[in-house]
């Protein structure tokens, strides 16, 4: 079950991304402008935003059938992103992006809330899994437009259309939830308060928002950065093409993903946390002292950066599950994913802006920073509370 739920997740997940990888081709084809360009990926996280939050006001995946739910869901992520290829208007473009964005927070938090169902001991890593499939088709995009380099942009929404709709079918016919349910809920919209008024919940979700403030403005823009890199002929690019090391930096959060639920589950899910968002916090920083090379250096710090901004992403809800009231950790899950990526949409719009006003890509990335410090604190305060022995068995 665990295999079948990342696989399927990693075709679902395609789309995130997708219109991402093509940005060059898109600006060209429809005269974008920046702020055109930033919306095609930004809509995707407001849209993810809208659908997490929706769900959680009705406590959506606690009262429906999580396959049903994310087989639906998939399908619709499908449907939305082939809509790139009836060759609509930037407005059209964006709203089909947001749109996608609402059909994937009916996939993400409920593959979360299903695999827990299938694990009590080793749920660290199994969530690592599920991230880094998650990770992994993010970065399929950029997979697909480095070997169509010079085929039209319409094959990489083809292809990430056609995986999602695959992966919907695989949810529907493959799916069950595991021995470990958490019960079934009703609707109850107080629910939502808990997020706020709960401190070691809090605290889990405050350390996740520091993490969702770098993450996904660096998946988001570092392919313009290495653009930008190859644009000025500073240094030889790593790894050929800018699409080419976009894909190998995000796709190697893959390691970080199982290298953090390993540990999460030994040492626990504070000092996992602590330790990912300081190495991260750390590459954001020294990213642009290495932007005019050597090439090895600006490979290892990329590489690095990869693995540890993902690395911890699972254990803040591997934490939710254990801290939340049990009736409603669907709803607690899927609300800190919403208000997570809400904090993604200013972070994102945020980097193009920092670029013009810089003149350059190279130090726009020391605005993350403030995130995995924040983060960082945050969980280093959860462990010090008692509430944080129910964390991991008791790992801390």
């Amino acid at each position: 079950m665990l295999a079948l739920i990342c696989v399927g997740v990693v075709g679902a997940l395609a789309t995130w991304f997708s219109a991402t990888a093509v940005i060059p081709e898109l600006i060209a084809a429809w005269s974008l402008g920046p702020s055109e360009a930033a919306w095609l990926t930004n809509a995707v996280q407001l849209g993810f935003v809208v659908g997490a939050i929706g769900s959680s006001l009705v406590n959506l995946p606690d009262i429906v059938r999580l396959p049903v739910l994310m087989a639906g869901a998939a399908c619709l992520a499908a449907l939305a992103n082939a809509a790139l290829l009836a060759g609509a208007s930037p407005a059209i473009a964006i709203l089909a992006r947001f749109v996608t964005g609402i059909a994937l927070a009916g996939v993400y938090p409920p593959a979360l809330k299903l695999l827990a169902t299938w694990f009590r001991r080793g749920r660290g890593l199994a969530l690592g899994f599920l991230i880094g499939a998650l990770t992994l088709g993010s970065a399929m995009p950029h997979l697909v437009r480095a070997v169509t380099d010079g085929v039209a942009w319409q094959a990489v929404i083809a292809a990430t259309s056609v995986s999602t709709l695959l992966s919907g079918v695989l949810f529907l016919l493959a799916l069950r939830e595991g021995p470990y349910g958490f019960g079934r809920a009703t609707f109850d919209p107080r629910q939502c308060l808990r997020v706020f008024t709960d401190r070691p919940l809090w605290l889990a979700n405050l350390g996740y928002f520091g993490h969702m403030w770098e993450l996904y403005a660096m998946w988001a823009w570092l392919l313009a950065f290495v653009t930008a890199i190859d644009a000025a002929g500073v240094t030889p690019l790593p790894f050929g093409s800018p699409s080419m090391l976009a894909f190998v930096v995000v796709g190697s959060g893959v390691a970080g993903c199982l290298l953090g639920g390993w540990l999460s589950d030994r040492i626990g899910r504070c000092l996992t946390c602590i330790g990912m968002m300081t190495v991260s916090g750390a590459c954001a920083f020294l990213i642009g002292f290495v932007f005019d090379g050597p090439s090895w250096l600006l490979a290892v710090v990329a590489l690095v950066w990869g693995i540890a901004i993902i690395g911890d992403s699972a254990q803040f809800s591997a934490a939710v599950t254990e801290l939340a009231d049990q009736r409603f950790v669907g709803t607690a899950l899927t609300l800190q994913l919403g208000i997570g990526f809400a904090l993604t949409v200013v972070s994102i719009w945020i980097m193009p802006i920092l670029a013009g006003l810089l003149g350059s890509w190279r130090w726009v990335f020391l605005a993350l920073v403030p995130g995995p410090v924040i983060g960082a604190l945050a969980m280093a305060a959860l462990r010090r509370l008692p509430e944080a022995t129910r964390l991991a068995g008791g790992a801390r």
